[in-house]
This record gives C-alpha cells, structure tokens and sequence, in this order.
C-alpha cells in the first residue's frame, strides 16, 4: 500500500537533483474563460494540437476543442475544431487511429452530477465519432494498445469497490471486446492507495518492453483541501500489482498562476508525457484553472 507522506518526503529529498523547468501554457480564441486539463500534444490531421478542458472559473460546465500553437508556449483555437461536452481530455491510438476520451458530467436537478468516461474516433480536426460509453460513476478509464496487439484497459471505480477511487486493469484483444461488464469486473491493482486516499491513471506508455503508467494521487487536508501530486509507476502485468511508484511532480514546481477555489491551490492534474532519451516534459492541469509544462529528469531510466 502507498501513502502520499512517503511518497512525498522521498520525492522531495531528490529534488535538488531533479531538473525542473517549468512554463505557462497561454490560450487565445476562448475569451475569458479558462483552459486547464489538457493533453499533451498530438498529431492529427496533419497538424500538432492540443486537446483542452475549457471552463468559466465560476461553473463547472466544460468544453472540450483543439488548439494549435501559434508561438512558443502560445495557442489558439482551432477554428471549426470540435466542440464536445467533456471535461478533462485525454488521448490514444488504436490501429493508427485517435481516439480521444473525456469526462461526461450530468448535472442533476438535486444539485449533484453523475459521470462516465466517454470515447470519440477522431477522423479529422472537426469530426467526432463516439464509439464507447464507460460505467457511469466512474473517471479516469484509460486504453492503451500494447506492442503485442491487446488493448489494455484502466479502470477506476470508486464507492464500495474502490472507496475513493483506485485502479484496475484489464485486458481485451481489440476494441469492439470493450463492454461495461468487463470494466466493471476488472481486478485492481495490488500495492496501491490506502483507504483515505485516492488516484488514477492519465496516460499509459509501454517501455522497453513495460508498462508504465502517468497518474495522480490525492487526498485532502484538514481543512478540506485538495492535495494532487503527479505520480508515474510500473504495472507489474503477471500480478497486475502497481510497483516502483514515485512522485515526479507537485504544485510548487510550477509557475504561480491562479485557482478555480482555494481549495484547490495545490493540484497538478497529469495530462500527459513527451518523453526524450533523458527527460520528460509533462504537461498538466494547474489548479483548475491553468495550463503549463515542466521538463523533468526520466522517471523510466
């Protein structure tokens, strides 16, 4: 079982050692609302772009389009691009083709909301073809298409299987294999978050022949306070057992920038990975209400 408070005490005796460059993420084309969440940068169409959760800082009604930039560290809005009701982006390729997932949030008359995760084919910059529905109640489904051809499947159930919310993992042979039961069913992982914490996986990589994951780990304070840090690990497959986790990145690492509330000051919400022989550049949601980058050492070496 991981604890934040370990992770974080080791994680910050190698800071000094951890190379940390980090940049503001600006967007143009969406007035005054915010762009947070994002992916990491993408080829589609023939163009770099990146997907972003667009929002009022006062609502929690999202958007989600592309964006392609125009100068360093500067974007724009794609114009005709998708318009879909998600929140939080997230992209893959499955047999060459993207399919980009989101967070379906409906608001309910009582005042609550329910979500599911939700994928689209993407075929062109203004096409969006919806081709799964996940479990309502749950966040943070992730695919990934390994070298071997099978599709393996992230889960995220919270409530009386997963408490706060913690990982499982699957596998299915090829996409049209995905259904409810089998997220549903799928075992979680062992070694993972201790009860009053909680995660997720953002994105998966398969290197030098394992399965790493980019993910978040929370909690709250005291207070009530959000607390997101961005964590990576290594899927152990034969025992689907979470091993080698470590934090790479916290709040203080990045530029000050604003915040939805204040109790979400310090969250960095993983987006995803671009990663180089010897480091990474991570892109992330900052307090729900920004952008940015980071260039850190790799994690995987």
């Amino acid at each position: 079982m991981i604890y934040i408070k370990q992770l974080l005490q080791e994680y910050r005796n190698e800071k000094a050692k951890v190379v940390k460059e980090a940049a503001i993420l600006r967007f143009s084309g969406v007035g005054d609302q915010d762009v947070y969440n994002i992916t990491a940068p993408f080829e589609l169409a023939g163009k770099e772009v990146i997907a972003g959760r667009i929002e009022s800082r006062d609502s929690e009604v999202s958007t989600v389009s592309l964006f392609e930039e125009v100068e360093t560290n500067r974007w724009t809005l794609i114009a005709d691009s998708i318009e879909l009701s998600l929140q939080d982006p997230f992209y893959t390729r499955i047999d060459g083709q993207v399919i980009l997932g989101g967070v379906e949030v409906v608001f309910l008359e009582d005042g609550t909301a329910n979500w599911r995760t939700v994928f689209y084919h993407l075929a062109t910059l203004s096409e969006a073809k919806k081709i799964f529905e996940g479990p309502w109640g749950m966040k943070d489904l992730r695919l990934k298409q390994l070298s071997s051809g099978e599709i393996l499947v992230l889960t995220r159930p919270q409530g009386s299987k997963g408490g706060r919310g913690k990982i499982g993992a699957t596998i299915v042979h090829a996409l049209s294999d995905l259904t409810i039961e089998i997220i549903t069913e799928a075992p979680l992982l062992s070694d993972q978050f201790c009860e009053s914490e909680w995660g997720g996986g953002n994105e998966i990589h398969e290197i030098d022949g394992d399965i790493w994951v980019l993910g978040h780990i929370a909690n709250f304070d005291d207070q009530g306070n959000r607390h997101y840090y961005a964590m990576v690990f290594c899927l152990e497959r034969n025992q689907f057992a979470m091993t080698q986790a470590k934090i790479i990145a916290e709040r203080n690492d990045f530029q000050q920038g604003p915040m939805k509330r204040p109790d979400l000051e310090d969250v960095v919400f993983s987006g995803g990975l671009h990663i180089y022989e010897d480091h990474i550049v991570l892109y992330a949601g900052i307090s729900d209400a920004g952008a940015q980058k980071i260039k850190l050492e790799n994690p995987f070496r």
